[in-house]
């Protein structure tokens, strides 16, 4: 009865991932393998013949490298830019070392060029490495050294990234808090003040006039007059011995401090018909407009004191673009923030809903773009393939935020949870694969061809770490997710995004990624018409 269930793909599915996480779940001096151990049953259950089907791993791949990137998008172009050429060089001395370290072991061992390539393609777990070295060498040799080289590049790549942390004697827990507040550190916290005005040079003069936003960096929320507390418009006049409350950082409050002339302890308190909301973004139409073009001052007399995004509070500066799950805090009265919120949507069952259009929608393009093929010249032509096409979609679309009606975006819980599924799918799918004729692709063709597949797995990896950990001086989440991207190897970066809840490895990741797959095809087909 047992050997019948496993017959079924879906009860072989869910065993696999339940003794996945159990195993995972495990740890030995503080290391566990996390959700990476799924692959690591799939290998068992391949080796005693059961199978999960092709296409539901490829389902469980679209879903997974979707996500990552439309999660890494905002993140990407900013880490390009800061980060780009470094990476590059790194990735370029990842793919160029295992190129070299198998044109080494070919002269050694007297390797025929189309195994060679094989292997460089399956220590690398590149399927579109693999593509060209078959069009490159019209041997199966290609494929078979592929193989051979595939299942030690997936576990080897998994494990060295595990690793890696303890060998260095890293706390990536620590490390994760001290990028946050690096990151949070690029924006001054924002804080509230209030003054009295004593400068007889700005007295008579509205806000437009003085320009304090512009001036200072600060924003005036409200002013008090004769007893009277307003919530302020660009017309609004100072007057000596008026009281405002201002919102800013340290520096554009001491500004203020210096233009007006006093800074006074305790709060402006609203009028009752005044106060201060919270309004989430979630009306499409406003999506990627500017505060500026919304002029809510003008328009509802309201006056946004501060935007929170992604755990950070950001100055309301005009030029700004609202984005869909943006908090604003605004002043003004009650009516008057009624009818903003209608403009704004202030929905937050919005935000934890999933519109499965744009992920339906991102994916066919993505999977469409993966099928051009780009030819540069009669001897070297690139095609995205399957998963660098979805990356590369869902990066852009992520960068864009919105077409239209279209949000290219999604809740963070309902992103995680996709992701999780796309990448159960793909590690039990990839592994039982692998796990099949992993013992008779030994016998058959010898341990010589492995042995070189982990060196050409290995070798790379330990460049990486050389070069980028103690040359370069990358942060260790940027360092294992640029060895997963680098290593094109998807389970790579499973392990890397189960060991912290920093986005850094993913981004780096998607950053590195499409350069590698790159430069491995550029290889391949270099080795295979220059090397006899």
């Amino acid at each position: 009865m047992f050997e019948t269930l496993l017959q079924s793909s879906y009860f072989s599915l869910f065993l696999i991932v339940a003794l996945g996480f159990v195993l995972g779940r495990i740890q030995i001096k503080g290391l566990s393998l996390d959700v990476s151990a799924v692959i690591f049953i799939a290998l068992l259950f391949g080796h005693f013949g059961v199978i999960i089907p092709k296409e539901l791993g490829n389902f469980g791949l679209v879903l997974f490298i979707f996500t990552i990137g439309i999660q890494a998008g905002p993140g990407f172009f900013d880490s390009f830019r800061s980060k780009g050429k470094t990476l590059i060089v790194l990735t370029l001395l990842i793919v160029g070392s295992a190129c070299l370290t198998g044109l080494i072991f070919k002269y050694a061992l007297d390797i025929d060029t189309a195994s060679l390539v094989g292997l460089i393609a399956g220590s690398l777990t590149s399927t579109p490495g693999l593509a060209v070295a078959i069009d490159s060498t019209q041997s199966s040799s290609a494929s078979i050294a592929y193989g051979i080289a595939y299942p030690f590049g997936v576990i080897g790549v998994i494990l060295f990234i595990k690793l890696l942390p303890k060998i260095l004697r890293i706390d990536l827990v620590a490390e994760a808090k001290a990028l946050e507040a690096k990151r949070k550190g690029k924006y001054p916290p924002l804080h509230t003040a209030a003054f009295r005005i004593v400068n007889s040079n700005i007295c008579g003069k509205t806000l437009a006039q003085l320009q304090i936003r512009s001036m200072t960096g600060a924003v005036v929320s409200r002013i008090k007059h004769d007893d009277k507390t307003i919530i302020p418009t660009a017309q609004s006049e100072l007057k000596e011995g008026d009281l405002i409350k201002a919102v800013g950082n340290d520096k554009s409050l001491d500004q203020l401090e210096m233009l007006v002339g006093e800074r006074i302890k305790g709060d402006l308190p609203f009028e009752s018909t005044q106060e201060l909301q919270s309004m989430l973004i979630t009306n499409k139409n406003v999506i990627n407009k500017t505060l500026g073009y919304l002029n809510i001052q003008g328009t509802f007399s309201c006056t946004v004191t501060r935007i929170r995004r992604s755990g950070i509070d950001l100055p309301p500066e005009p030029d700004l673009a609202l984005k869909f799950g943006d908090k604003l805090m605004i002043a003004g009265e009650k009516e008057d923030l009624k009818e903003l919120g209608q403009l704004l949507g202030n929905n937050e069952k919005r935000l934890s809903d999933t519109d499965f259009f744009p992920i339906a929608a991102g994916i066919v393009l993505g999977v469409l773009f993966g099928k051009l093929n780009l030819s540069f010249s009669d001897s070297f032509s690139f095609s995205p393939g399957l998963t660098g096409g979805i990356l590369m979609v869902a990066l852009v679309l992520s960068a864009i935020g919105k077409t239209g009606p279209i949000i290219w975006s999604m809740s963070g819980s309902a992103n995680q949870l996709l992701r999780q599924l796309g990448l159960l799918l793909f590690l039990a799918e990839v592994g039982t694969s692998a796990g099949v004729n992993l013992v008779s692709t030994f016998q058959e063709s010898g341990w010589t061809l492995f042995g070189v597949g982990m060196a050409i797995t290995m070798v790379p990896m330990i460049v990486a770490v050389g070069f980028g950990y103690w040359v370069f001086k990358i942060n260790i989440l940027d360092l294992i997710g640029t060895i997963a991207g680098g290593m094109t190897s998807t389970p790579g970066l499973a392990a890397a995004d189960s060991m912290s809840d920093s986005s850094a490895p993913s981004i780096a990741y998607a950053t590195v990624y499409p350069i590698a797959m790159v430069f491995l095809i550029l290889f391949i087909q270099l080795i295979a018409s220059l090397v006899v």
